[in-house]
């Protein structure tokens, strides 16, 4: 997971990022860098490209219901993901850049 260089080719899609059959089901944009090979997959880790920007966080329930939300500078982001993740029916956190709105990425309870 990395921004693209200027110059570099990228695909804008429509992504799925909330299937869940409830009033939260969702779409949003993602850039995918053209001939990208590789999803970012890491535990415990935030990606440079989430560090530099203005996230918003929004807590679902295993069921896809919105448990909490917030707003936070990438570069500070740990703390809120651990307090969301402390309410026991958190199951999953999305990632979204709070400006332009695009996925970004999900955070799931190991």
């Amino acid at each position: 997971m990395k921004d693209a260089d200027v110059g570099e080719s990228v695909l804008l899609l429509n992504h799925v990022s909330q299937p869940a059959n409830t009033p939260y089901r969702a779409t949003h944009a993602i850039f995918i860098r053209e001939g990208a090979t590789q999803a970012y997959e890491a535990i415990n880790q935030v990606p440079e490209v989430m560090r530099i920007r203005l996230l918003s966080l929004r807590a679902f329930s295993e069921d896809g219901m919105l448990r909490e939300a917030d707003v936070v500078e990438g570069r500070v982001v740990e703390p809120v993901i651990l307090r969301m993740l402390a309410d026991p029916q958190v199951s999953y956190i999305h990632v979204h850049h709070a400006k332009q709105g695009c996925y970004s990425g999900r955070i799931d309870r190991a």
